[in-house]
C-alpha cells in the first residue's frame, strides 16, 4: 500500500501537467522514481500517455486537411484532459491506472 507521501507525489504529476505538461511530471518522476515503486508507475503511465496523446494529436492536424481533424483534434483533447483527471483520482486513492488507447513505451 502507497504512504500518504507517495499518493500526493502521483496525484502531483498528473495535477502539475495542467501548468506544465512536460517539466512538472518529469521532474517529479526524476526525483522520487527510485525512492518508490508507485510514483515510478504513475510516472512511467503518464509519459506513456503523453507520447500516445501527442501521436494522436499530430494524426489529427493531418487529418485536417480532409476536415475531419478538427473534430478528431476536439476528441483527443477532451480525452487527454478527462482521462488525466481520473487519473489523479485514482492515484490519489492509491490505485493503479492505466489509461486507454495508450503505447506502453516506457516499461
Amino acid at each position: 500500500m502507497a504512504s500518504n507521501d507517495e499518493r500526493l507525489l502521483a496525484t502531483a504529476i498528473y495535477v502539475s501537467s495542467f501548468f506544465t505538461t512536460i517539466i512538472g511530471p518529469l521532474v517529479i518522476w526524476l526525483l522520487k522514481k527510485d525512492e518508490s515503486a508507485y510514483i515510478d508507475y504513475h510516472g512511467k503511465e503518464y509519459f506513456n500517455f503523453i507520447i500516445s496523446y501527442a501521436v494522436y494529436s499530430v494524426v489529427s492536424m493531418l487529418l485536417m486537411i480532409v476536415l475531419i481533424g478538427f473534430i478528431t483534434i476536439w476528441i483527443v483533447g477532451v480525452a487527454a484532459f478527462v482521462f488525466t483527471i481520473i487519473a489523479a483520482v485514482k492515484a490519489y486513492e492509491g490505485k493503479e491506472y492505466r489509461f486507454p488507447l495508450v503505447f506502453r513505451i516506457i516499461r
